[in-house]
């Protein structure tokens, strides 16, 4: 079976960003850093560096190789939280850290990457068969910017 990994693409200061990243998200880790030893149109060689690592169960592969595409709203990494105070502390450490927060758990950390913080419960709620409670939840949660849980549960008891 093939492994599926997400590749990012950084015009610069690549490991800085991953060193902040596997510090914020429980269970992460660097499996590995190297430079390419050859030319590339990047440029000459040891100018571009792969970083592989995971984030909780997820498989990345980060190249830091100059400007090419900036990261945009198509791609973001969702981080689903446990608890409220698993979810106030990567939230908080990505806004501490230079990122900005958007609408609906949405946040843009400082290299432009997007990602959502969410509760893990969240799409349990939105998909419940009941939908009038699904509506409720859906309707609390396009009014916050970072998710508050028990808002969430209370929409959804009605």
């Amino acid at each position: 079976m093939p492994k599926i990994i997400s590749h990012l693409w950084f015009p610069e200061n690549a490991r800085e960003a991953v060193d902040f990243y596997v510090s914020t998200i429980p269970n992460s880790a660097i499996s590995g850093s190297t430079t390419v030893p050859a030319e590339t149109p990047s440029g000459p060689p040891g100018s571009v560096t792969v970083i592989e690592f995971r984030l909780g169960d997820q498989n990345f592969t980060a190249l830091e190789a100059g400007p090419l595409d900036p990261f945009n709203h198509a791609y973001s990494i969702q981080v689903a939280c446990d608890n409220q105070e698993e979810l106030d502390r990567i939230w908080e450490a990505f806004l501490d850290n230079g990122g900005q927060a958007e609408h609906c758990g949405w946040l843009k950390d400082r290299w432009g990457l997007s990602w959502q913080i969410v509760p893990r419960v969240l799409g349990e709620m939105i998909s419940d068969a009941n939908r009038e409670r699904a509506k409720r939840v859906t309707e609390a949660m396009l009014a916050m910017v970072k998710f508050d849980i028990a808002a969430l549960e209370r929409a959804h008891r009605g």
